[in-house]
């Protein structure tokens, strides 16, 4: 195929690049990027401490409408914009960007309802007859209880759902009616705020949990890999939901026929039902699915890379992200016939956060060790909730602090690769899962 980026005018050979976001996804994002041979100057805004080291971080709000950061890129001449979170993309940041004549990495505000409203994400999956499973939605707690006590037996699992962003952690996985009833009663009373004024009750479907990845320009969609994710803030799965205690990549359970699956009955169709709207999908677009007896059902999409996800996928991908990215806004079926360069190594990332979290937790804590730690095997040192205070020393600002990853021959040396890299880091705040990649099957490991 034809190299798109060919076209570009001789100033974007070396082209100026601004990340939106401070967290690990982006600071992943960041690392991918400085290693194009196409890239000029990064910026991050807001970035953090380890996304300086590679990255010219810059105070930029995108909450003041978006025009601070029109001007910020029409000064630093700035040729693409990738929007790494879901609530600037909500937000419409993409789109005050995009009006302004800029190349932009995130789909629009009535794109990113995909994520942002799990009611519209279902009305689409009804649409297209896409495999989900059952589900209602409700807009008060009586009409919530009763449709739970009317379809669910008093032992039977259910899943309740905050209908907008609630930061990864608006599910709650009831063990039985009893639970999901509390559930119902705790968003209503404003457990996610905003976002749980409205809920969805839906079957808990069993199986694996698989998080499949694509790079989308309106029309097709190229698929970025997978992963599986954990969600749990305790080893065995025990504890609060999180927003993502560790994840592995690839995935030895998934076969050709399943990626296929994916990619033509969950993400195309809903591409094109997105373009018939007039609200053409760009950007990235993360398909959670349940791998079921009776196939792959979607259980949620985001409209961005996966945290920590992308600290497992994108370590893997040799091709110039740059150069997919600009392939991406340049218009509609741009990606259909590019073809990926993989790592064939897996990797393993876990994450380490303050002690407390999700709940309560401290910040300033001082963090050392980090040198050694990177000089475990293949290991890779994304941060996410990390500063620098007034003497230069790192110290934790965040929930999810480091996201520590590692690649390997296979998931086993992936796996201790990390872990070996987490012992020496020097963080007596800090905990992690130690049970991340344990349970994948012989396959994977």
């Amino acid at each position: 195929m034809l190299d798109l980026c060919l076209y570009l005018p001789a100033v974007e050979k070396h082209m100026n690049v601004l990340v939106i976001g401070g967290g690990g996804r982006e600071h992943a994002l960041c690392w991918a990027l400085s290693r194009s041979p196409r890239l000029g100057q990064l910026f991050c805004a807001p970035g953090n401490a380890g996304i300086a080291e590679i990255a010219q971080c810059v105070p930029l709000d995108w909450q003041d409408g978006g025009q601070p950061v029109a001007d910020f890129c029409r000064h630093n001449k700035i040729g693409l914009i990738v929007i790494g979170p879901e609530a600037p993309l909500a937000a419409g940041l993409a789109d005050t960007l995009r009006t302004a004549g800029l190349r932009v990495i995130g789909p629009s505000a009535q794109a990113a309802k995909l994520e942002s409203s799990k009611q519209f994400m279902r009305q689409i999956c009804t649409e297209q007859n896409i495999p989900a499973p059952r589900h209602a939605c409700f807009a008060d707690a009586s009409a919530a209880k009763s449709h739970v006590e009317a379809n669910y037996s008093p032992s039977e699992p259910v899943v309740i759902k905050a209908d907008g962003l609630a930061a990864g952690k608006g599910v709650v996985m009831a063990a039985n009616r009893q639970e999901a009833l509390a559930a119902i009663d705790q968003m209503f009373d404003g457990r996610f705020g905003a976002a749980s004024s409205k809920v969805l009750v839906e079957e808990c479907l069993h199986g694996r949990e698989a998080s499949f990845f694509f790079l989308c320009d309106g029309a097709a969609a190229l698929p970025l890999g997978e992963a599986r994710d954990y969600k749990r803030a305790g080893d065995g799965d025990t504890g609060d939901n999180t927003g993502g205690m560790g994840a592995y990549s690839p995935l030895a359970d998934l076969d050709a026929a399943t990626r296929a699956a994916v990619a033509e009955d969950i993400v195309a169709p809903t591409l094109h039902a997105m373009a018939r709207r007039g609200t053409p999908f760009t950007g990235f677009l993360y398909a959670g699915v349940m791998l079921t007896a009776s196939g792959a059902k979607l259980l949620e999409f985001n409209v961005r890379l996966g945290d920590p996800e992308a600290q497992v996928v994108l370590p893997r991908l040799r091709s110039d992200v740059l150069d997919l990215f600009l392939a991406a806004c340049s218009g509609a079926g741009a990606l259909r016939q590019r073809q990926l360069q993989w790592d064939q190594r897996a990797c393993l990332t876990v994450v380490m956060a303050a002690q407390g979290y999700p709940g309560d937790y401290a910040k300033g804590e001082t963090i050392a060790g980090l040198e050694e730690a990177a000089a475990a095997p293949d290991a890779i040192l994304f941060h996410a909730g990390t500063t620098r205070d007034s003497h230069n020393n790192l110290v934790s600002a965040g929930g999810r602090v480091l996201a520590v990853s590692a690649l390997g021959e296979n998931l086993a040396a992936a796996r201790r690769s990390a872990y070996t890299a987490i012992v020496r880091i020097d963080w007596p705040g800090g905990v992690c899962r130690y049970d991340i990649g344990a349970q994948a099957d012989g396959a994977d490991m």
